[in-house]
């Protein structure tokens, strides 16, 4: 039997333990985001020890249209929207983050006043999003290909390519998520993502939102975001493999060149089927073969994902529980701007 839960508005959210919401979030500057059907809500911890949340109510596109609902396309359109969702998020946990720097240096003598810029446009939005794919994709997509087209004399067998290729995809990942899990305000960030992790768990197992109850679940999660980065390199070995093999036998040879051309525009096409392999993998996580296909995922996110204090952990319920709109902490200030916060 379903019970009904009211936000602050009076809008009523039906909960039903049989089906339960999807519930996912993101680790920002000493906060969390949680998204939940119809709202999301980011929580940040202040200096002074106040959370600070923002929250918004959010129709994704599938919401509005049946069309995005359909298998793969769903997974391509709603990686596009959480970018967007996650670098809004991050500019407003960095905008916090300043008032508070801003705040210490008026306290100490040494700063001054200063107008408060409003938060980023649409279009700068856009561009830092557009920028944030240009540097992933030269990163993990181009540099692989100019490297093993180089340095290997592989270029005409498509899956010997292609596994070098994804190869060195994946060892540019671990490395770079070794280098940056040794900056101090990174591993914060690890510690707010362990935090995410256990509230989404506590949530899903219908276990009581409190910090005890949360702490006691696992900082891994099979849908997490890190799992799914590795699908996607994962699955690219596989797809490009198909697809070079093709344009051999249709073109005779292939090219540095061709594979670009060809390669970059089924990016979207990858995310998409690694989406549904996620879904799929994380259903039939408490199985044999579910353990196995979610084993590699959760192996990288010991990198990733640190254990939280319970300070950490209430931010991360937080938000949870303004996603949801249910009882809405008392803890919490609530803004719709940044312009908002009270300076002492």
């Amino acid at each position: 039997m379903g019970v009904l839960l009211s936000d602050n508005n009076n809008h009523l959210l039906r909960f039903d333990p049989n089906k339960p919401l999807a519930v996912g979030g993101q680790a920002v500057i000493e906060g969390v985001m949680m998204r939940a059907p119809g709202r999301i809500a980011t929580a940040v911890r202040r200096s002074s020890g106040q959370i600070i949340v923002k929250k918004r109510d959010y129709v994704s596109l599938a919401e509005k249209n049946n069309i995005f609902k359909l298998p793969i396309l769903r997974g391509a359109v709603g990686l596009v929207e959480m970018m967007f969702v996650g670098i809004e998020t991050l500019n407003f946990s960095t905008e916090v983050a300043m008032q508070d720097l801003k705040e210490k240096a008026r306290a100490n003598g040494n700063g001054k006043m200063t107008k408060q810029k409003k938060s980023a446009s649409n279009l700068r939005l856009a561009l830092t999003v557009m920028l944030s794919l240009v540097v992933g994709i030269t990163i993990f997509f181009i540099t692989p290909l100019i490297i093993t087209t180089k340095l290997f004399n592989v270029e005409q067998t498509a899956f010997g390519f292609n596994v070098i290729a994804g190869t060195i995809r994946l060892s540019i990942l671990v490395g770079y998520l070794l280098v940056i899990s040794m900056m101090k305000d990174v591993k914060r960030l690890f510690e707010y993502h362990g935090a995410e992790h256990k509230a989404v768990f506590t949530f899903e197992s219908q276990g009581a939102l409190t910090i005890d109850s949360a702490a006691r679940y696992t900082r891994f999660h099979p849908r997490c975001g890190t799992s799914f980065i590795l699908i996607v390199m994962v699955i690219s070995m596989l797809l490009f493999s198909i697809l070079d093999s093709l344009l051999i036998l249709w073109l005779g040879k292939i090219s540095l060149l061709v594979r670009m051309l060809t390669h970059l525009p089924l990016i979207p096409l990858v995310g998409g089927v690694a989406y549904e392999f996620i879904r799929w993998s994380a259903k039939r996580s408490t199985t044999s073969i579910g353990k196995m296909l979610v084993a590699p995922g959760l192996w990288l996110q010991r990198i990733t994902t640190k254990e939280p204090d319970p300070s950490q952990i209430e931010v991360a319920l937080v938000a949870l529980k303004c996603a949801l709109g249910v009882e809405e902490p008392q803890q919490a200030t609530y803004i719709r701007h940044i312009s908002e916060l009270v300076l002492n």
